[in-house]
């Protein structure tokens, strides 16, 4: 007579076990010096630069500044976060900590939120460099841009967790970033705007997350109050994250084959 194996309980996402790996994941930051300079002073020093490239032109520092404020986090975050997830995947780390009484879910949310915190961290010291040194100009509240560069920089996570299931190395993982972000920033209206593009790239245009990062910057560099299309730019954009967090999730390996 054969008896069949119980099929395996799913893992109920644990509060404790996503903090831990919360605290894990920022505690090996914190000896990573490296990557730190590469979260906190590469985007200002791109910031920096711009506005220094366009001395004698405030007002074209002033139009795109905001933008690439949300799009430099943005992909600083993805770069990070792809590489380091790939890195504990092809160690061995996914692997030992899966055998444990450890998630997917609780592995991805711990990661999402040790890269978020670092994404506030980053998003509050290049909008308030540029902000309140730079001079950039802007209409609508200093705190709303804050909220879109900080939105934008935890799409930057969502993406770089989600794409590192598909590396098998860290030379792998960099090279998704022209493949995933590079499209999104011809197309995201930072260039030119997106109905005087062809009407094909304008449709694709509009599914592409990088677009409503970049609406909402727009609006609150010309609106002095919180409007209709700033919710739903913003509301998209947390929407994205969350999706694709959700197919990290669902995608994850824990080993390289």
């Amino acid at each position: 007579m054969t008896t069949t194996a119980p099929a395996p309980v799913p893992r109920v996402l644990s509060a404790s076990r996503t903090l831990a790996t919360t605290a894990r994941v920022l505690r090996q930051l914190h000896h990573d010096p490296r990557t730190l300079a590469l979260l906190l002073i590469v985007p200002c020093a791109l910031i920096t630069l711009l506005r220094y490239v366009f001395d004698a032109h405030p007002a074209t520092f002033n139009s795109i500044g905001a933008s690439l404020l949300g799009i430099f986090p943005m992909i600083t975050m993805f770069l990070v976060t792809s590489i380091a997830t790939l890195r504990e995947r092809t160690s061995g780390t996914l692997e030992r900590l899966l055998a444990m009484p450890l998630g997917k879910a609780d592995l991805i949310t711990g990661y999402a939120l040790a890269f978020g915190l670092l994404a506030i961290l980053q998003s509050t010291v290049a909008t308030a460099l540029s902000v309140w040194v730079l001079g950039l100009d802007i209409v609508g509240s200093p705190w709303l841009l804050l909220l879109v560069a900080v939105l934008d920089a935890l799409l930057g996570t969502a993406l770089g967790l989600f794409v590192s299931a598909f590396a098998a190395s860290e030379f792998q993982a960099v090279q998704f970033m022209p493949a995933v972000l590079m499209p999104q920033l011809l197309l995201c209206g930072l260039f030119a705007p997106r109905d005087t593009m062809h009407p094909v790239l304008e449709a694709i245009s509009h599914v592409l997350p990088m677009t409503y990062a970049v609406d909402g910057m727009t609006e609150v560099l010309t609106h002095p109050d919180i409007t209709t299309a700033f919710v739903r730019d913003t509301a998209t954009v947390t929407a994205c994250a969350l999706l694709v967090l959700v197919l990290g999730a669902a995608t994850l390996r824990r080993r390289t084959p």
